[in-house]
């Protein structure tokens, strides 16, 4: 036998044996995700060919931190700040008052039009490529306030493994986010492995021109083009995607629509719902609350047959160890 063959085969059984979610406690939970994968992936009754292998994911507060407020709604509170002095007239016009003061608790109450005001005044006006380069740039030094660490470096452990797991099965991963698509483009490769064209969110909308330089360029003008969120979601995944998938996790009532989507379809089916109920580690929140709000899915999760991920009591870690992009 010639010497990598019988490598090989000598490895083989630790390799079949290797845990491919260390971070995920052993239990019927963890069970189900990785009987559910081998079912999609062996020949027989349940096997999925690999182009229909489509997992989708939700972004804040499935992939990472979402409190005390949505990351980008932190890089649009910054933006309201270095645009201030042009614009006199934030100091007492809501949501810029808020920003200015810095209310985060009247940021977080103060709905989704407020959050739409904030992006189109401050996402605005500016190309693509520019827009890419200040997300870029803040992406890479802003801090969260409670956990003095990077927002790329608060993602959740258990789900880049869960990510690679599937990646590694054949899947194909995307992110179906309410976020602004060309906020979270410029480093989701890089941290989860998903590419930009994997990428599904809300959009401004572009127009193409001739800029100055004789250079084509993309601008993005103050218009709201597509909000991915709630019943946008199953729209964005059939326009991009054109395939319904087989695996969705969310973690809040936004997400409803797209796991009803997933596990409404025929053959095998997976929904998980991420529960935040670890205060210690992360955040403990639900229905109650303006970021993230669990309700209506939490009640529904048991009859749609969709599983409910307790952060405390089914992830052994939350955070990666190490920061998971070079500083």
């Amino acid at each position: 036998m010639r010497p990598r063959l019988l490598l090989a085969c000598l490895l083989l059984p630790t390799l079949a044996l290797a845990d491919p979610l260390p971070s995920w406690r052993a239990g019927a939970l963890k069970t189900s995700i990785i009987g559910f994968v081998d079912a999609v992936t062996t020949p027989g009754a349940d096997f999925v060919p690999a182009e229909a292998r489509i997992a989708v994911f939700d972004n804040d507060g499935t992939l990472w931190v979402e409190q005390p407020v949505y990351t980008q709604l932190v890089f649009a509170a910054d933006r309201v700040r270095a645009l201030a002095p042009s614009h006199p007239q934030w100091s007492t016009q809501p949501p810029f008052d808020a920003v200015l003061a810095d209310d985060l608790d009247a940021l977080a109450e103060a709905g989704h039009h407020a959050i739409l005001e904030l992006v189109a005044a401050t996402h605005t006006g500016l190309s693509s490529a520019e827009f890419a380069a200040l997300v870029s740039a803040w992406i890479a030094e802003a801090h969260h306030p409670r956990f003095d660490r990077r927002y790329t470096d608060l993602v959740y452990q258990p789900m880049l493994e869960l990510l690679a797991y599937l990646r590694a099965e054949g899947f194909k991963t995307f992110i179906v986010s309410g976020g602004g698509i060309d906020f979270m483009r410029p480093w989701t490769e890089a941290v989860y492995g998903i590419p930009p064209e994997q990428v599904i969110g809300s959009q401004i909308e572009l127009v193409y021109e001739i800029g100055d330089n004789g250079q084509p360029r993309l601008m993005r003008r103050p218009e709201i083009g597509f909000v991915d969120d709630k019943a946008g979601k199953p729209v964005g995944i059939a326009r991009h995607i054109g395939r319904r998938p087989i695996l969705a996790v969310g973690n809040s009532d936004g997400d409803y629509q797209m796991l009803d989507w997933t596990t409404s379809g025929d053959g095998p089916r997976l929904g998980l719902l991420i529960h935040h109920d670890d205060p210690e580690r992360e955040y403990a929140y639900d229905r109650d609350s303006a970021i993230g709000r669990l309700d209506q899915a939490l009640d529904d999760a048991e009859g749609k047959g969709w599983r409910l991920v307790s952060m405390r009591e089914d992830w052994l870690r939350v955070f990666p160890a190490a920061p998971s992009t070079p500083r």
